[in-house]
């Protein structure tokens, strides 16, 4: 099974720039081990099961509270039996189609 999973979440009270923040998330995503893909306005993970997915999603926000009084977020998922890789292999299939894409 392929979990992907794209959020974002962020505190709401630390003004314009909230990338002190947000790099831990990023951090604690890297050292996890699942396949993540960082975006301007959010990041895409894949993992084999919801719940491992979740799981990234709370330590995310354990990550964040602490710090603000407010934490917002945002959550797309997209679940499929029998598949892997999707991450990279959605991507491959519009690039066979049209040619590399900006990621």
């Amino acid at each position: 099974m392929s979990a992907l999973l794209e959020f974002a979440i962020f505190p709401t009270d630390k003004g314009d720039s909230v990338s002190q923040y947000v790099s831990q998330v990023i951090e604690m995503i890297r050292e996890s081990g699942v396949d993540y893909q960082l975006t301007a306005m959010g990041t895409l993970i894949e993992t084999d099961t919801l719940p491992e997915a979740l799981n990234i999603v709370n330590q995310a926000y354990a990550i964040l509270e602490p710090h603000s009084d407010r934490v917002y977020s945002t959550m797309t998922v997209d679940i499929q039996k029998n598949k892997h890789n999707r991450l990279k292999s959605k991507v491959t299939a519009i690039e066979n189609k049209i040619g590399k894409v900006n990621l």
